[in-house]
């Protein structure tokens, strides 16, 4: 892929799962890969994979060590990291207050300091992991589900606002991924998500035929779309819906 090869990327959280399988499709593309992950291990065993460099930490402070990394000057900059966050809205303000750091306030701030060189060069492309989450909702996880739609609109104010002046905004939505956040969805991830889990190269798949075709919405399970239309379009019909799914979780104990 022309668009990508050469081109300095910048991948969070991807010491396994979705992020670690972006880290490898760039770096197949020729593109140069900063791979990311607060676990330092897992950062440095997919970068040594890869033949990219490591930059590990918390991915709300490494942007100015990965543009380092870069020579200066990134190009993409996937914000992949996040946190699965479970509980309803009794959780504790702790875990309220970590889902919104990570899931939107870590995209904010890599946009902050990425934002002035894009607009100065007139070219830069930002991916935004955010998870049908933030275009539905999740059962049992309302700090993730409430940060996720948080993430969306923030990708998508993103791209309104400055996609005339070159910057390209990829918000990428998909349900069950087999990775470790599925694990960690629980009972609910199970009912739910297992079902129709892909593998995280297949999220790497949608992606790059997003960025081929243009696309700021990018949907590696085709059926979220119905679901988006549906919620718009009969939102009462849409809650009832998943308020039976809610009601099915609680009769299996949770």
């Amino acid at each position: 892929m022309s668009s990508v090869h050469g081109a300095g990327v910048v991948v969070t959280g991807a010491g396994g799962g979705i992020g670690a399988a972006l880290a490898r499709r760039f770096a197949a593309e020729g593109a140069r890969v900063v791979v990311n992950d607060i676990d330092a291990v897992k950062a440095k065993a997919v970068a040594e994979e890869i033949g990219a460099t490591a930059v590990p930490g918390d991915a709300s402070a490494i942007v100015e060590a990965a543009r380092d990394a870069l020579d200066g000057t990134v190009d993409v900059y996937c914000a992949n990291a996040g946190l699965a966050s479970p509980g309803d809205a009794f959780a504790d303000e702790a875990v309220w207050a970590a889902a919104w750091d990570v899931n939107v306030m870590a995209h904010v701030r890599a946009v902050r300091t990425l934002l002035p060189d894009w607009l100065e060069r007139g070219t830069g492309r930002f991916v935004s992991t955010v998870s049908a989450a933030g275009l539905l909702t999740m059962v049992g996880a309302a700090p993730y589900s409430v940060s996720k739609h948080g993430a969306y609109a923030f990708a998508e104010w993103l791209s309104l606002t400055y996609r005339h002046r070159g910057l390209k905004v990829h918000a990428i939505c998909p349900q069950g991924v087999r990775t470790d956040m599925l694990t960690a969805a629980g009972s609910a991830g199970e009912l739910v998500l297992a079902p129709s889990a892909i593998e995280p190269e297949d999220v790497a798949d949608a992606l790059f035929d997003g960025i081929d075709n243009d696309r700021f919405l990018i949907l590696p399970h085709p059926e979220v779309a119905e679901f988006y239309q549906a919620r718009a379009a009969t939102p009462e019909r849409w809650l009832g819906g998943m308020n039976h799914i809610q009601r099915k979780w609680e009769e299996a104990g949770r």
